[in-house]
């Protein structure tokens, strides 16, 4: 069973459709409770920082979250659900995170240039990755592979044992993924990465 904790922030049906096309058994919950009989949890996030992180403490979820990290679990966060994994965020003021891997999030710098070209941020769409740390999320899974990002801030990761894989916006080389044992998050969507995505989520699914 996967369990998509559903906090009122997040891309649920487009994740859960995903997993469920590849046959696993997905749950779409809104209650901290069903963490504890989860065998892997799913941890997305679209909006801001400030409100996702509040909508997942005030809904009981870190504590549960947590436990299910402790015992070994995987546990997948994509986007903001990857963020909330670091320690703070500088997205509309200072607000911690959950403190599982070292570092911040924040803003890519404006006027960024690439080509003559003024870059926008959002960094929105397609851009490829460059694999690290041997993740089981990318078995099968050329270095170079395009996936989809949408996001104005990402993780400036402070152990570079946690990355994953980065990627390269403008003069900006940032963590598109990190890995530590049972815990891996992308900063990109795998449910908007197409095929790419899916392996993405199979080999999650899989572990």
């Amino acid at each position: 069973m996967i369990n998509i904790i559903d906090y009122e922030m997040g891309n649920l049906r487009s994740v859960a459709k995903a997993f469920e096309s590849l046959g696993y058994s997905v749950r779409v919950s809104a209650d901290p409770k069903d963490i504890a009989t989860a065998d892997k949890v799913v941890l997305p996030g679209v909006g801001a920082f400030r409100d996702c992180i509040a909508n997942l403490r005030n809904g009981g979820f870190v504590d549960p979250l947590l436990k299910h990290i402790e015992a070994a679990k995987p546990m997948l966060g994509i986007c903001v659900g990857m963020q909330m994994l670091f320690e703070q965020s500088e997205e509309f003021g200072l607000h911690q995170g959950l403190g599982l891997f070292p570092g911040k999030v924040v803003r890519f710098p404006a006027g960024m240039v690439e080509g003559g070209q003024r870059l926008k941020v959002p960094h929105m769409g397609w851009n490829n990755l460059q694999l690290g740390t041997g993740s089981p999320l990318f078995q099968g899974i050329e270095d170079g592979s395009f996936v989809y990002f949408v996001h104005s801030y990402y993780c400036a990761a402070e152990n570079a044992a946690d990355v994953a894989a980065s990627c390269r916006y403008g003069d900006v080389e940032f963590c598109a993924s990190v890995w530590r044992n049972n815990i891996m998050a992308t900063q990109f969507h795998p449910e908007k990465s197409q095929a790419v995505g899916l392996r993405i989520f199979r080999n999650f699914g899989e572990l």
